[in-house]
């Protein structure tokens, strides 16, 4: 296989096509960028050219990191949900990133791009979080350099073994080329059986907002837990009598009640993830009509509109 072109790319483009990879992989596209990081690094020809894709690497970086932060600014968490949707796991997406926020502060910026998934999901929780501009972008400017310069100190250190290895390539490309594309076929399946399991394990009875509505008004009116975060509460408000609690708290609401008690998981989250997931653990605790509200959060906000005298939100 002629590889002739990759090593004209890498000789004369190598900083253009660090900047665009990194850019696509920080905006959200499946373009893994640390390989083409290494390899472009491997071909530098000293400490100059290095410094050009360092540089490359951390202008496209915040470049997509503004452009989420901005719509996190605009949209709150509705870009995440957007994001979130996209996640293996979207019941702990949102969650799980405001929580590293509210415990690193701005360094979940500088050392948020080493851990998968969390580097385009933090820009837009930073702006729906309401960080200051000028926070948000020295913490994102430090972690783009120690993210890039880690990737491409290491090719640059590791030359010879690439060498190698792009020697192994043009000898036996297509061999090669076959090995890569089965490898990611099989990525794709296993993200698909993941989507897939998530979705079986999420076929379980959902309370309807008019059922929940009924309940509310019965003898037993049901012990509703809200999963929302804390910054979302604060921004959209309480929902009357609802127990807030997080994933590692929550059977502490439940202290004297009874097993078969009526329980109502809400969240604000994709297809009601955190909701099914917290409702699944809770039946197998025992508690057997613990169910998630079927719409979440913007579920329960249109009950609010049609029932304004029952379901009253108030200030958190």
């Amino acid at each position: 296989m002629d590889m002739s072109w990759l090593d004209r790319l890498l000789q004369q483009d190598s900083s253009l096509l660090v900047f665009v990879n990194v850019l696509l992989q920080q905006l959200g596209l499946p373009v893994p960028s640390v390989p083409t990081m290494m390899l472009a690094a491997s071909q530098a020809t000293g400490l100059n050219a290095l410094s050009l894709m360092l540089l490359a690497a951390v202008l496209a970086s915040l470049i997509a990191d503004w452009v989420w932060f901005q719509a996190g600014r605009l949209f709150g968490y509705r870009v995440l949900s957007t994001l979130c949707k996209l996640s293996i796991n979207p019941s702990s997406c949102v969650n799980q990133t405001e929580a590293r926020f509210h415990k690193w502060g701005v360094w979940s910026l500088v050392f948020g791009k080493f851990i998968p998934g969390f580097s385009t999901v933090a820009p837009p929780v930073a702006g729906a979080l309401g960080m200051r501009r000028s926070s948000f972008f020295i913490g994102s400017a430090i972690g783009a350099a120690l993210w890039a310069g880690v990737a491409l100190l290491a090719g640059y250190a590791f030359q010879s073994y690439i060498e190698q290895a792009l020697g192994l390539a043009r000898q036996h490309g297509v061999h090669l080329a076959l090995i890569v594309a089965s490898l990611i076929t099989l990525l794709i399946f296993w993200k698909f059986f993941q989507k897939y399991r998530f979705r079986r394990n999420a076929q379980m009875h959902h309370v309807s907002p008019d059922e929940m509505l009924m309940a509310i008004n019965g003898p037993r009116p049901p012990h509703i837990l809200d999963l929302r975060s804390r910054s979302l509460i604060t921004e959209t408000g309480r929902i009357p009598n609802a127990h807030v609690t997080d994933y590692s708290t929550i059977t502490k609401s439940l202290t004297n009640l009874d097993k078969d008690y009526p329980i109502i998981t809400i969240c604000a989250c994709p297809q009601d993830a955190g909701a099914i997931q917290v409702a699944r653990n809770l039946q197998k605790l025992g508690y057997s009509n613990a169910h998630p509200l079927r719409g979440g959060f913007e579920a329960w906000q249109a009950m609010a509109e049609k029932e304004p005298g029952l379901l009253i939100f108030n200030a958190a």
